[in-house]
């Protein structure tokens, strides 16, 4: 007969296992630890984790690690069925003047107050796992100035500078915005080497932190099913890594009529190889494909296989209707130095032929450029700071034989562009033209406390500032944030300080955005 177990907790932790999300505080953390030698090297760039792979990146108990007494990092005891708790989770966000927000799944963030809660559970029984865990939010999504972009009705309320090329919205309608999504739900099996499941999950795709270029937690998760190794597979000379995925993609209720609705079909593939006398490096890509949503009932095997295809030609006299993007990334970890270096470049599209690709990579479609630096330091008193840059360049122009390059994730035929439910669903800054961010992170046995300088390009309409001295529409913010243990409780605090230079190619803009946010163990 099987034994139900619930999580042993050591005396003042509260759990913590069930939680660790793609983007998630914990994730992070684990990320940081690997840095320093406490968690095992492991590829970073196909996440989120299965359980099975965070047994494996779970610290020893023997570790010593700022956070070892408050949470419960440990592998379940064997055999058994085990239930964990998602612990409830209530956030309040706060904008003055405009919407103000990235990297936080499915909420968006209007003027005024947004609040949020998630809860569920985790289940566990030998190769099988389910963790059910939705998210609610409530935006006061209070009215401000919007940009005019010729657009009449409903699309009043979409993109400003791309109101018919990506489901972009500026503001979700003229009254409160609610939002019910199954967020972090996963069902899956991790039979021996296979891994195959149903997920509404978000999915990390790269190393990149801030701003990854394909797939990050800047908008919802979508459906979708997926088949792939359930770890690293040891072929001698290299080990690989890969996942398939195909899901359903939906559009806001402010984007333009399709004869689909706005459904789209996404099919992809991510690879990650590692070498074995190269420890710490990882190299992959991937290749994601949007298309229009056929039903289930008229999808064809071609559909599923068209990440591994070759389509310019189909595409040249428009027959083949949908929108490509892939990137090429590497991630290099060196333990006893505290060290990671990372990069990505993706892109839209392809190139008609080898010679265009050589002559202008840029052409057709809008590329980026991701890479970052991240170290950290070991202090006195179980301490640990995490210092860490990252930048992302995405520029649009015009290349030297005069052919346009768009945007990153603007598509002219599939019109919702690279996005879930009107959010981007790689980086929030790659429309605009790039980013950077500058971070620090002090852990300690108490929490947290944070710092980031982030300056980000929303919007650009290309001038040269000779004729346009507001050709760019550019945010900088300084944040300052905590998280504090207080006894049963995960108390999170933050206050960022968002000034816009020529907001919506206008006058300068100052915002003031504070985060709170509490989670509660309900089994102690």
């Amino acid at each position: 007969m099987t034994a139900l177990t619930l999580t042993a907790q050591q005396p003042g932790a509260v759990g913590g296992r069930s939680e660790i999300f793609a983007g998630s505080e914990l994730e992070t953390y684990l990320r940081d630890l690997q840095l320093v030698g406490v968690v095992t090297l492991y590829p970073w760039s196909i996440r989120s984790f299965s359980p099975v792979e965070l047994d494996a990146l779970f610290p020893a108990d023997s570790a010593v690690h700022p956070w070892a007494r408050r949470y419960e990092l440990r592998p379940p005891a064997p055999s058994t069925l085990t239930f964990d708790v998602v612990r409830p989770t209530v956030s309040a966000r706060v904008n003055t003047t405009f919407p103000y927000g990235s990297n936080d799944g499915p909420i968006w963030a209007g003027r005024g107050v947004t609040t949020a809660v998630q809860l569920g559970f985790a289940a566990r029984y030998h190769a099988l796992s389910l963790t059910v865990a939705p998210l609610a939010f409530v935006a006061q999504n209070a009215s401000f100035a919007l940009m005019a972009n010729g657009a009449n009705g409903r699309l009043v309320y979409a993109d400003g500078m791309y109101p018919v090329y990506i489901d972009h919205p500026q503001r979700f309608g003229d009254g409160v915005y609610k939002v019910l999504d199954p967020g972090q739900t996963t069902l899956r099996l991790d039979a021996g080497p296979v891994a195959v499941g149903v997920s509404t999950a978000n999915q990390f795709w790269g190393p990149a932190i801030d701003y990854p270029l394909i797939l990050g937690d800047n908008a919802a998760g979508f459906p979708h099913v997926f088949l792939g190794t359930s770890h690293p597979l040891d072929l001698k000379v290299l080990r690989l890594h890969g996942r398939l995925v195909w899901g359903k993609l939906s559009q806001s209720s402010y984007a333009v009529d399709t004869a689909s609705g706005g459904l789209r079909f996404m099919s992809s593939v991510l690879g990650v190889i590692t070498l074995p006398w190269l420890p710490g490096l990882e190299l992959g890509g991937s290749r994601f494909v949007h298309q229009s949503w056929p039903g289930l009932t008229h999808l064809h095997v071609r559909d599923l296989l068209r990440p591994f295809g070759y389509q310019y030609q189909a595409n040249q006299p428009g027959t083949l209707q949908d929108n490509q993007l892939a990137s090429a990334f590497l991630r290099w970890v060196f333990p006893r130095k505290g060290l990671e270096v990372y990069g990505e470049y993706g892109r839209e599209d392809y190139n008609q032929n080898l010679r265009d690709l050589l002559e202008e990579p840029d052409h057709i479609g809008g590329y980026g450029v991701t890479y970052g630096l991240r170290k950290v330091f070991v202090r006195p008193g179980a301490r640990m700071v995490s210092v860490r840059a990252e930048i992302q360049s995405a520029p649009g122009l015009v290349l030297a034989s005069g052919r346009d390059r768009g945007a990153l994730y603007v598509h002219g035929v599939l019109q919702q562009g690279h996005t879930q439910l009107g959010q981007i669903l790689g980086s929030e800054a790659g429309l605009g033209g790039g980013g950077s961010t500058l971070a620090v992170d002090l852990y300690h046995p108490g929490g947290r406390w944070s710092a980031a300088l982030t300056r980000e390009i929303r919007q650009n309409r290309g001038a040269f500032a000779q004729t346009d001295d507001r050709s760019i529409d550019l945010l900088q913010a300084l944040r300052f944030n905590g998280l504090f243990f207080r006894g049963r409780y995960d108390i999170t605090a933050g206050l960022t300080a968002v000034y816009e230079f020529n907001r919506d190619f206008g006058a300068d803009a100052f915002n003031l955005n504070a985060v709170v946010g509490v989670r509660a163990n309900v089994t102690r």
